[in-house]
């Protein structure tokens, strides 16, 4: 098979779908890999390193589209990108399809074999594909929480950790999954005042042996978010449902009703965002502000941090581009729960409930 990497185009994303290592161990398999040039570059990875290894180095984004049977990337396609995409083409990248309605229907038209890294599952229900990017974001949304809390950046002025004789900052967590177990983990290291907030009192109660006494865990219900936002000086949202547009948690009127200069890291933008205020924004223009409070929604927020982000992504990736590579997407989506959990469309069709109901589209398996 002829895979291809591209250089991201996204705003500010510095990531790279495949390294090195990867690269030779397809090539070893009897493949041949096209790297766009320049693509490792953000990532710290050069052409050079990756034709040491095998690679070939392609000068466009349109030589490696036109040759590649599989695209391998880091975020979903984008428009200046579809023109390029072939049927039966396969795509394995991030999608994140309920968040976009337009995205959606491109892709449909192209006709192409999308993968999805964030709704590939285990028969275990966990979702390796996403978990070491949301354990980056959780730990960043701690880090750009704190930097917008600083008045220069029209936040209230607080210090995370407060000082001797100074209360700490209130941190609400919303969701206490990978993303909200790694921002409480860093929040609580910082010395703030922390609450995380989940459905599930089983992960509750881990949670509470395993953080230290500045955590405090709670029920999530609407009466409790709304008692613990209106407290907040930051907000973190990670709430997550599989391939489905995330649930919104906080409407406009409570965020009217929070204190002035608080921020909201909606880490859930992704899927849609569980603000009713959030909307999509990018490094370059990370933050606004509604009614006061300020809102942190950047969409690929690990990208900032690519050197540490790649390395822990192609981790996980890497096992399933070779396993489609070697043996094809249709042997793949009959043979592997995984690969089958990560097909979201192919042959012009749906193939995932959870974005087929959130647009109210058909859908079908296809094993």
């Amino acid at each position: 098979m002829i895979i291809g990497v591209l250089k991201e185009i996204k705003n500010n994303e510095y990531r790279v779908g495949l390294l090195p290592v990867g690269v030779e161990s397809l090539v070893r398999a009897g493949h041949r890999v096209l790297i766009e040039k320049d693509a490792g570059i953000g990532s710290g990875v050069t052409d050079v390193d990756y034709e040491a290894v095998g690679g070939e180095i392609a000068p466009t984004m349109e030589e490696v589209f036109a040759h590649a049977e599989m695209i391998v990337k880091i975020k979903e396609p984008q428009p200046s990108e579809y023109k390029f995409l072939k049927k039966d083409q396969i795509v394995f990248t991030y999608f994140h399809f309920a968040a976009s309605r337009e995205l959606t229907d491109a892709m449909l038209k192209t006709k192409i074999v999308a993968l999805a890294y964030e709704t590939l599952q285990t028969k275990h229900g966990e979702l390796p594909c996403l978990t070491p990017m949301s354990e980056v974001a959780g730990r960043m949304a701690v880090h750009e929480g704190a930097k917008y809390l600083e008045r220069p950046m029209q936040g209230r002025g607080i210090l995370l950790s407060g000082v001797p004789g100074v209360l700490p900052a209130e941190i609400v967590i919303l969701g206490a999954g990978v993303v909200g177990a790694n921002a409480c983990k860093i929040a609580s290291g910082l010395g703030a005042n922390v609450v995380i907030m989940d459905i599930n009192l089983n992960r509750l109660r881990f949670l509470e042996e395993v953080m230290p006494p500045n955590v405090h865990t709670l029920m999530s219900n609407s009466h409790n978010i709304r008692e613990q936002v209106l407290k907040a000086d930051l907000v973190i949202s990670s709430v997550l449902i599989r391939g489905a547009k995330a649930p919104c948690l906080i409407d406009r009127k409570l965020v009217a009703q929070m204190k002035k200069g608080a921020v909201i890291v909606d880490v859930a933008i992704d899927q849609g965002g569980s603000v009713e205020t959030s909307r999509p924004t990018t490094h370059e223009n990370p933050t606004y502000v509604v009614d006061g409070v300020v809102h942190y929604c950047v969409t690929n927020m690990p990208g900032a941090v690519a050197r540490t982000s790649t390395y822990a992504l192609t981790n996980a990736t890497f096992p399933y581009i070779l396993k489609v590579a070697n043996e094809g997407w249709r042997k793949c989506v009959k043979e592997s729960h995984e690969i089958r959990t990560a097909l979201n469309m192919a042959e012009g069709q749906l193939t995932i409930e959870a974005v087929a109901d959130t647009f109210q589209l058909p859908w079908r398996n296809i094993h």
